[in-house]
């Protein structure tokens, strides 16, 4: 089994030690350096992240009392405080080196030493500096994904579809079930996930989210479960999976549809066992975790087909949420709308007032087959575009669908009639934008955007 690598830095005034213990090393890890003066510890660990630093008690300044090994020990951990110190030290030192131990050096070795109780010692340090960067990179993780994934807004609705979803969610608040949440593209299924984090016990802990639609297959198991140094191709470093990060609080599988058999069957075991393999290791990591899942496909259906695995459904769905669509939310529309609005005036800067009536009918009208993250991307597009006080109907670049007995009698489609007038105007003005936009009655920039709109 292949001893794991390591960077050594080692200080000793005496020369034939600093050799006889880069012999024995050596072989055992990375790199090893050597210094003789301590003066050059500053520089040397400023400069280098060391895994372990075998310190000297005594130099030739003061070959007795210790004091230069207690100085250089307080250096070292206010420059690096992570670092693992091994002090070496005469027999008659012991003392001293257990009050050392207090002051945060990690282990001391005695002269003359056994070559197998250093090699033990180092090796064991070894082992824990591993340990704690590997804590450190998983505090790192969890900090830079649980503040990247806070969503810039919240849950609004005032109609009655959503003001039954608030009660369910209001019930769960003091629960760890695993909840499925089920709804259209854009509902809005992270935001409710995201509350039910907030709103439980775990609201201090992680909240790790990870989209199974965007990952390729291949790297499915890798981004859940984590993988060892050397486990498959590409693999140079050790990395956590997102379960392994989320322990302690709650991870977020959207679109759990997409997950492959082979990773639902692991997901299974971790859900049932509470604990993880990375991929490569034999090692088991206990797991703590609170699940939500989303989806927009039919998993009932999904099972049927030997899709999905009926056991893992049961699992994931103690209890099932349907987030309802935007087209039956009512007037929840105007409420986001405005509050979209409010949101992107004040990121861009724009004086704004509302809507005007026809802009207000035709949010209330249109489909909204997109939901809220359609109309999040309307609004906003809209309020960097508006140059007028109000947003009107042409800022929004939606099209009302076409009735049958409309499509029999185009002269009274109101859409049919503006893009015949625009397109007589046109040829009137032999295609002079400016001519034909004062002939409508609208600036150069409404022309093009109903241009756009209508394809022209």
């Amino acid at each position: 089994m292949a001893i794991r690598q390591g960077k050594i830095l080692i200080v000793d005034d005496n020369e034939d030690i600093l050799f006889t213990l880069k012999m024995l090393l050596r072989p055992r890890v990375e790199s090893i350096t050597t210094c003789s003066d301590p003066k050059e510890i500053n520089r040397l660990v400023s400069r280098n992240q060391y895994d372990v630093i075998l310190l000297d008690m005594n130099f030739t300044a003061d070959a007795v009392s210790g004091k230069e090994g207690f100085y250089w020990l307080e250096r070292i951990l206010e420059i690096s405080p992570e670092t693992v110190v091994i002090l070496i030290t005469a027999y008659s030192d012991t003392e001293k080196a257990v009050r050392a131990i207090k002051a945060g050096a990690t282990d001391f070795i005695p002269k003359p030493w056994q070559n197998e109780k250093m090699l033990a010692t180092v090796l064991s340090a070894l082992e824990l500096s591993f340990s704690r960067s590997e804590v450190r990179t998983l505090k790192a993780q969890k900090s830079a994904l649980t503040t990247a994934t806070e969503p810039e807004t919240e849950v609004i609705g005032e109609s009655v579809a959503m003001q039954n979803v608030f009660r369910t969610l209001e019930k769960l608040k003091d629960t760890d079930a695993n909840i499925l949440l089920q709804g259209e593209n854009g509902t809005g299924k992270d935001l409710i996930a995201y509350t039910l984090h907030k709103q439980s016990g775990r609201g201090k802990e992680p909240f790790i989210p990870i989209d199974l639609g965007s990952i390729p297959h291949e790297l499915f198991e890798s981004e859940l479960f984590g993988h060892e140094k050397g486990a498959f191709t590409d693999a140079d470093k050790s990395k956590s999976g997102r379960i392994e990060i989320a322990s302690g609080g709650t991870l977020f599988l959207n679109e759990i549809g997409n997950l492959p058999l082979m990773a639902q069957s692991k997901l299974l075991t971790v859900i049932e066992q509470r604990k993880i393999n990375r991929i490569g290791s034999t090692q088991e990591i206990p797991i703590d975790i609170r699940l939500i899942s989303a989806t927009n496909t039919d998993l009932h259906a999904a099972v049927q087909e030997g899709y999905f695995r009926q056991d893992l459904l049961y699992r994931i769905n103690t209890i099932e949420i349907t987030i309802p669509p935007l087209r039956e939310r009512g007037n929840d529309v105007t409420l986001l709308a405005r509050h979209f609005l409010q949101r992107y005036c004040q990121k861009y800067k724009k004086e704004i007032d509302g809507f005007s009536d026809e802009a207000d009918q035709l949010l209330k009208q249109y489909n909204w087959p997109g939901n809220v993250r359609e109309l999040q991307h309307v609004i906003e597009r809209a309020v960097i575009l508006s140059e007028t006080r109000q947003l009107q109907y042409d800022d929004f670049m939606l099209r009302l669908p076409v009735s049958n007995s409309q499509d029999k009698e185009g002269k009274f489609n109101l859409e049919e009639l503006e893009k015949n007038t625009i397109q007589e105007v046109l040829r009137h003005c032999s295609g002079n934008m400016t001519q034909a936009a004062g002939l409508l009655g609208i600036t150069r920039t409404s022309l093009y955007r109903r241009l756009e709109k209508y394809g022209l």
